[in-house]
């Protein structure tokens, strides 16, 4: 799915799924052929697919691929319960930083026991969940939401450029992705001068991925050295960064990729604008702030070899390694996260003002129960989220 040319590492018909493995790019492109559920939970385990969206749709189209060929004779209850069980098992495919996949399948039990209730066809509950699935292959809505609200912020300057970290695009989600979904739109509208991605070691997401996605789209753009950020920043020479997110707490602290939060602070010292672009599903609420996600650490293999742990080994026997996949930057360092909804910023504001206008914050908002939802955990640091171009 998706037009001629571009890049997909997620290629499903129905009935068929096919997933680039990435481990092998940007030298090699290797599709691996996915019929079921423990096809899928061995390439997201393996990080034959990464990056939290593309996790949680591979997993869900992996099942969709499954049932879909399943001779099934029992009713509509045991098809409900064998998709719940299958859902159970591909979330226990990755370590739970990332929120994408354990709200998909979370949504797509709910979904299959609702439809258990109302239908004697057992064949209905899996048509309901390929159906289902099959719309988590966006469109580029983040991308186009956020070049907007660029232009608005940068004006229409043709000498705009960014700098990105990990891998956001295709590779890591549907359409052209997240933060790098943003790159495209804005390369699309003729603003962007240049895209600087990291190498984001030690796995390398930047340099193997990102580089080789803003060649194929033919996106001006320039590898940098994790530790070049801050000089490159101080030269004056990117005008924002923008990152993707593995998981948004209530208040809007954001974990994401190891050295996010080095790029935050650096950003705020100078003066550079930092943003964060994501879909919904990214978004935690039952989590008051970032200290409650749980960060996941890397084999001591990335470290201690070339090529993100797939190389020889380069580092003294002994010594040893603290590889934290991810860390988590505060809300307070982010300018605006950026949705398929449209644009979250924030506003400094009174807390008891906000108590008492809920119904001027809260206009059109859904999925949320109250302005307390909003707030949750922000009283020492007084940020509010608020809903600019869509509803959250």
């Amino acid at each position: 799915m998706g037009e001629s040319g571009a890049l997909q590492s997620i290629v499903y018909h129905r009935g068929l799924l096919r997933l680039l493995d990435q481990r092998k790019l940007p030298l090699e492109e290797d599709y691996i052929e996915v019929k079921c559920s423990a096809d899928g939970w061995n390439a997201i385990r393996d990080m034959v697919v990464r990056g939290a969206p593309a996790v949680a749709i591979a997993a869900a189209l992996a099942l969709a691929v499954e049932v879909s060929r399943l001779d099934f004779t029992g009713t509509p209850a045991e098809a409900a319960a064998f998709v719940s069980k299958k859902l159970e098992y591909l979330v226990s495919s990755r370590p739970p930083t990332a929120v994408n996949l354990s709200d998909a399948a979370t949504k797509l039990q709910n979904l299959v026991s609702r439809t258990a209730e109302t239908t004697e066809d057992a064949q209905a509950i899996f048509q309901a969940y390929i159906e289902a699935t099959e719309t988590m292959l966006v469109d580029d809505a983040i991308g186009l939401h956020g070049a907007k609200f660029l232009k608005q912020q940068h004006g229409n300057s043709i000498h705009t450029s960014v700098l990105t970290h990990c891998n956001t695009g295709s590779l890591a989600t549907s359409g052209y992705g997240t933060a790098l979904g943003v790159i495209h739109a804005l390369h699309s509208g003729g603003i962007l001068k240049n895209a600087f991605c990291t190498e984001t070691r030690p796995f390398n997401q930047g340099s193997r991925l990102t580089a080789f996605e803003l060649i194929h789209e033919k996106i001006p753009a320039m590898l940098i050295a994790d530790s070049a950020a801050a000089a490159l920043m101080k030269n004056r020479s990117v005008q924002a960064v923008i990152v993707g997110a593995d998981r948004i707490a209530a208040n809007g602290d954001t974990a994401n990729k190891i050295g996010t939060y080095n790029l935050a602070i650096s950003a705020k010292h100078h003066g550079v604008q930092f943003y964060v672009a994501a879909p919904v599903t990214s978004i935690d609420l039952s989590l008051p702030s970032g200290e409650q996600i749980v960060i996941e650490e890397r084999p001591p293999k990335e470290l201690l070899n070339s090529e993100g742990g797939l190389g020889k080994q380069v580092v003294a026997s002994g010594i040893s390694v603290w590889n934290p996949a991810f860390d988590v930057t505060p809300a307070n360092l982010i300018t605006a996260i950026i949705t398929e909804k449209g644009v979250v910023t924030k506003i400094s504001f009174n807390l008891q003002t906000v108590l008492a206008s809920e119904t001027h914050f809260c206009t059109g908002i859904n999925k949320l129960d109250s302005v307390n939802d909003l707030i949750q955990g922000k009283q020492k640091d007084e940020i509010f989220w608020q809903h600019e171009f869509g509803v959250l």
